[in-house]
């Protein structure tokens, strides 16, 4: 599985559209882009291995994993990204400025249905890169 997420920065803070072959799962948004600082900035574009994890805060979630210089990249819900985001990405279902959006756990619910069933059975990747 591999889903595409194609992003605009903003000084506000990132917005991106999540894609699944070709078709749009949700929308997400991300700390402004600050050089990669663990807690301050969205993560580099790249591509990336998914992860299933447990926590007692987000329960079973997806984690980002080979970020250089980070961990625990989350996907997990929030609806604003400065005050709510350290460094992770949240998906939502409607955008409303940057960095800003609604209906976080109904866009959460919607991308774990279909990831969460074949994360620990096949290779889930993330390719993240600029909207051109």
């Amino acid at each position: 599985m591999h889903l595409m997420l194609y992003r605009t920065y903003g000084a506000a803070g990132v917005n991106g559209e999540l894609y699944l072959k070709g078709v749009r799962v949700c929308y997400t948004i991300e700390l402004p882009w600050n050089n990669n600082q663990r807690n301050r900035s969205c993560i580099p574009e790249g591509t990336y291995v998914l992860m299933k994890r447990w926590s007692p805060k987000y329960r079973w979630h997806l984690e980002v994993t080979g970020v250089k210089n980070r961990g625990l990249v989350l996907i997990h819900p929030a609806n604003d990204a400065m005050r709510e985001l350290r460094g992770c990405i949240a998906p939502v279902m409607i955008l409303n400025r940057e960095g800003k959006g609604s209906q976080s756990r109904v866009a959460l619910e919607k991308l774990h249905q279909l990831v969460m069933p074949v994360v620990n059975k096949t290779t889930v990747l993330l390719t993240i890169t600029s909207r051109k």
